[in-house]
Order: C-alpha cells, then structure tokens, then sequence
C-alpha cells in the first residue's frame, strides 16, 4: 500500500532475454514486476542480433500490465529509469527509425576492423603500441579483439552495410535506443558510451569524447549522441508515451544506466572495493573503485560508473546461467525422440537437489563454461566448453554438479585479478541474478572462492532495484551512501572448509585446461 509520503518509479530492466518493468519505491521495495520474452536472432559467422521494435513492443506491453493493476496510486509515479544489456548498437535515423536490427554483445562480426585499426609495429598483446597507449592514456582500456565492442559493430556496418552506415543520423546503446523512444530525445550517459572506446574518461566528471580516437577508429563525432551523467534528467517523458502507458505527463526520465552498473547498485555494493557477483545468462565478479587503472592482459578496466565520481571494475564471463539453460535444452532434455518428460518448469529446482546430493568436485569432474567464447580474465572468443575426465564412473548427477562448479571455477580466476587489481581481498560477496536464487550455487561459491557469500534477497530483481535507487538519488529522494542499509540479505553462506582441498586442486587443473589446449580450441574455432 501507498502512503501519502511514498513516490515510485517504473523501472525497466531489459536484458538478453527480455525486459521487466517494475514499480520500485524510492526506498527499493519492489511493488510489482511483469516480464516479456524476447528472440535472439544468431546468424552465421557470429552475427547475434535483437529486432528493436520487439524490445519496445515488450517494455510497453509489461509497464502497461504492472501499471493497469492499480497497486500504487498513478500520481505518485515521478519517474521512468531504465537498464540494459551493455555493449549493443542500433543505427537511428534523424526521425528516430531503427535502420537495422540492433547488433547486441554476443556479436563478433566486426573483429577484423578492430584488427585493423589497432594494428601497428611495434605491437603490445596485439597491439600498435602508440594506438594502444593513447587508448590506455584516454579511456582506460581498449577494444576488444574479440569484436564484441560496439565499435567493432559500427565499423561492420560501415565496411559491410555501407548504406546502414551512411543513412545512420546516431549510433546508440540499447538503453539509449529506449530512453530515446520514452522522450524523443538522444544522449548516452558517460557509462553506456565507455564501451566504445572514444572518450577521454580522465575526468571522471567531465567525459568528452576525444577527437584523435574518432581519428583512429575512422567514425564521425556526429554521429554519436551527446553525454550526460547517469543521475542527469533526460526530460518528461513523451506526452503520447505517457498516454499510451497510462502514467502522468510530468514523469521524468532518468538517464539510467547499462545492467553492469545497475547490478552493483541494486546489490547494495555501493562503496569502494565491496564486490558483487551477478550470476545470469552471462556473468561478472566486479567492485568500485575510486582511480582509473587497466589490466590489458585480463581484458579489464576501470571504466566510469553510474555514480558520479566514481569508476568500477568491468569484466565479464560470457556464459553463467547460460550453462544450466544449455544443460537442460540441449542435453538432458532436448526435443528429440527421447524426450518423455512433460513438465518441465521446476527443473532448475530439480537440478539444485540433484547438485546438492553428489560430493564437492563431482567425482573430479571438471566442466569449463566457455560455450560462446570468453572476455575476462583472457578474452577468447575460440575457446570452448568441455566436460574434463568423464569415466565409466561418471553420472548425469556428477554433470550436473560439475556445471554448477565450473561456473564458480571461472568466477574464482575472475576474483583472482580482481583482487590483484584492487590489491586486497574481497570478502562477503554480493550474489544476485537468477543464479543467487539457488542456495546450492552460492554455498557452492562460498567454498570454490573461500569467501562469505551475500545471498541478496530477491537477487534477480536487483537491476530493477538499482535503477530504482538511481531515479531516487536523481530527484533527490536519496543518497549512494543511505543505499547498503535499504538492502536485505536472505542468507550468508560461509566457505566449508572440508571442500578446501578438492576445490583447490580442481581449481588449478581448471586453469591448466584453458592453457594446455587453447591452441587446439583456436584451430578448431578460428573463423574461416
């Protein structure tokens, strides 16, 4: 119920799989959410893309749904704040048209032109020295050779859908394209922009986009948006969206921030060096910190935040949950002729029971996650997935348990050079996202890391949550600092010291699978 006080935003959290829309107090409570799916178009040679319109057709059929049960009185709702995948690109025209299909994270088409522009001799980790210094100086990392970057999709379009290119008025983030649609107007906030890899984020307060690396990169400064803090007010919302959602012409739209940053903020992980693992379709193990610095060799940055003043860690591993989805839809119960089960909606719970009867390291099972390449701690894109010493012996249960665990394996490498880059231990992790729901997965962490794990409650709404602090700090209904004591933890798990030395040893035979066959996974994966 609302009190007289109490004031709410829609917040609007898109990811891979489709946006929910929420109602969120200023306080973080959660009112209500509603969820759409959406498709993931993959197309040969790495394409992967999303149909925008698809994006805006779910949003504003899930806000229209939350909004219509009449939880919270229509006038309380001051603003509209959104989140999303990171590291897309849709092509807009001057009317505000998507000229193509957005080109999300997943894609790798455009790896060849960041080899191109990056190239030169002497070379730094396959780099031109001078490019990659400048890069270093000014943004605080660089593109990825993996092409995954939304540079590497802009230079696509221009060297392969050269009339895409040319008829393109700006380039914008996911988030960008969204708020874009709610207001009618474009900008990109300091962190949605940063993965483009041209601006000068030395200020942290101040970032502009800086004309010799649009030189390297061969781009336009006008076709790209104008910048503005994630806590700046874009404007009211459009007045014929207003209508058509049903909410007060007056409603602000928050800039909002890319699923990264909201992630941390909804997880509660608001000061310097308190770390957070989001557990979803993909991953990340990432904390503030108050400098900006560069790991070149583990593909990590750190990158502007949506707090102001503030940078944080940014890495991420391709594919988490991802594992179990892939377990379950093209092993255990892929739709073939062998299929009998009927019922299938609780077998991720099925799987938690499963993992939690079989004995910590699977039967010395070891399952590498890397099923769409890898960014952090190495970027890849040729790795692969493997099950690791399968025997007579071994059962569907000791799978099971040995993809749960070889998630966490790949978030202890990430705690690794996370922990050498902030030069200090990181303990009573935040875990949120769908994965944090499952007890066995974070007790599982807790061990394979040897750190306390923060189960957060309702961990999967925590993007929700972090844009709904954002919008609050924003129209000054709160600050970053009142945010930890707003957050409840549902269960803190401790490490079992009784699986230390299982996982220790597991953990670096882990790392010895990347390294001993890493060569044979570029030879077998490497684009023809």
């Amino acid at each position: 119920m609302s009190t007289a006080a109490a004031k709410y935003i829609l917040s609007i959290d898109m990811g891979t799989s489709g946006p929910k829309s929420g109602l969120v107090s200023t306080t973080g409570k959660i009112v209500d959410t509603e969820f759409e799916p959406v498709d993931l178009i993959l197309l040969p040679n790495g394409g992967a893309e999303q149909r925008p319109e698809q994006w805006w057709s779910a949003i504003r059929s899930t806000a229209r749904r939350v909004l219509a049960k009449g939880l919270v009185p229509v006038e309380d709702i001051v603003a509209v704040c959104c989140s999303t995948q990171w590291s897309g690109t849709v092509p807009v025209a001057a009317d505000g048209t998507h000229l193509a299909n957005a080109i999300i994270w997943m894609d790798t088409r455009g790896k060849r032109y960041i080899d191109q522009i990056s190239a030169g001799m002497p070379k730094v980790a396959g780099y031109g020295v001078t490019k990659i210094l400048r890069w270093l100086q000014l943004t605080g990392g660089a593109p990825g050779h993996a092409g995954k970057d939304p540079l590497a999709h802009i230079l696509y379009l221009k060297n392969e859908a050269p009339d895409v290119y040319r008829r393109t008025h700006k380039f914008l983030e996911p988030k960008d394209f969204i708020n874009m649609k709610l207001t009618g107007k474009t900008a990109a906030s300091y962190d949605s922009i940063a993965l483009h890899w041209i601006t000068d984020n030395r200020n942290i307060r101040q970032i502009e986009y800086d004309p010799g690396l649009l030189r390297i990169a061969g781009l336009e400064r006008e076709k790209f948006p104008d910048l503005k803090q994630a806590v700046d007010i874009l404007g009211p919302i459009d007045p014929v969206v207003a209508e058509d959602l049903g909410l007060p012409k007056q409603v602000q739209v928050v800039m909002g921030t890319p699923d990264v940053q909201a992630a941390a903020i909804g997880s509660g992980a608001v000061g310097d060096f308190q770390g957070h693992l989001y557990i979803g379709t993909s991953s990340w193990l990432t904390c503030h910190v108050p400098y900006k610095k560069t790991d070149i060799l583990h593909n990590m940055a750190a990158l502007p935040s949506a707090i102001p003043g503030r940078y944080f860690i940014a890495n991420e591993q391709e594919t988490a949950g991802a594992c179990l989805t892939f377990l379950r839809d093209n092993v255990l119960y892929h739709k073939d002729e062998l299929l009998s089960e009927a019922d299938l909606t609780n077998v991720f719970q099925l799987f938690d029971r499963i993992a939690a009867r079989v004995p910590a390291g699977s039967g010395k099972l070891i399952f590498a996650p890397w099923l769409y390449g890898e960014r952090t701690p190495i970027e890849d894109h040729t790795v692969r997935s493997c099950l690791f010493n399968m025997s007579l012996q071994t059962t569907r249960e000791h799978i099971i348990r040995a993809v749960f665990e070889g998630v966490a394996f790949n978030s202890r490498w990430l705690l690794k050079t996370v922990e050498r880059f902030v030069k200090r231990p990181l303990d009573n992790i935040h875990m949120i996202g769908g994965g944090a729901n499952s007890a066995i997965w974070c007790q599982i962490h807790a061990d394979v890391l040897n750190r306390s794990v923060r189960q957060i409650k309702d961990p999967i709404l925590a993007n929700l949550r972090g844009t709904g602090f954002l919008a609050a700090v924003a129209l000054g209904y709160l600050r970053f600092d009142d945010i930890p004591d707003l957050i409840e933890v549902a269960e803190t798990f401790q490490p079992n010291p009784e699986n230390r030395a299982v996982y220790d040893e597991l953990f670096g035979e882990f790392l010895n699978i990347y390294k001993k066959n890493k060569a044979i996974f570029a030879r077998l994966n490497r684009q023809k």
